[in-house]
């Protein structure tokens, strides 16, 4: 599944977290790669043991925990504590297969380039969000950030462990969970809703990894 998720930062919150961390000592992105991923990447980030770091990483995940729809798609068991990188011009990151999401931080227009470029079943998808949206993609996913030719691109990417490894069944259980949603909204008194419902948990625990 890739899903775009808005507005999981509002531009306030998008201001108060790039002021805090545009402050901070950035570092090489390659401090932290294999031998596979420095031979692809350029780009900067902030160092994981930063205290910066730690608390822009808290205020994200306290962000997905208030957003209905990342709860939905992804059915996080585990939220991976996010980093933070920067392309600047010339930068990019070639193709790799690592984080499953990237949370914008700047605004598209205040850069040329940067697009993120997810290859998967579904094909070849560009991306390039307002700041403070999201994209959820699969972990599997081959994808690449291509060369920045103006401004600075800064996001934040990190992984999560769902309750539902399979990305098939996290995709049925969304849409049957949006379905509930919208004939709830239609007809809260509805029927239907008690047997859907009742569907939706069985099916969650069936897939559910123990």
């Amino acid at each position: 599944m890739l899903l775009q998720i808005p507005q999981v930062l509002s531009p306030d919150q998008v201001a108060q977290l790039r002021a805090r961390i545009d402050a901070a000592a950035w570092i090489d992105g390659n401090a932290t790669s294999g031998y596979q991923s420095a031979q692809a990447k350029r780009n900067e980030q902030l160092p994981e043991e930063s205290p910066v770091a730690r608390e822009a990483g808290e205020a994200v995940v306290a962000a997905l925990g208030r957003s209905p729809l990342f709860v939905s798609a992804a059915l996080p068991s585990r939220v991976f504590p996010p980093l933070f990188n920067r392309y600047g011009e010339g930068m990019a990151f070639d193709n790799h297969v690592d984080s499953a999401l990237t949370l914008f931080l700047t605004d598209p227009g205040q850069y040329d380039g940067g697009e993120l470029v997810i290859e998967d079943t579904y094909g070849t998808q560009q991306v390039k969000l307002p700041a403070g949206d999201l994209i959820l993609y699969p972990a599997t996913s081959l994808h690449r950030v291509l060369p920045i030719t103006r401004g600075a691109r800064v996001s934040s990417f990190f992984w999560i462990q769902s309750m539902v490894r399979d990305d098939a069944q996290r995709t049925l259980l969304f849409d049957l969970d949006m379905a509930i949603i919208r004939l709830t909204r239609q007809d809260p008194k509805a029927a239907p809703l008690v047997s859907l419902t009742g569907v939706y948990h069985n099916l969650l625990r069936m897939w559910a990894t123990p």
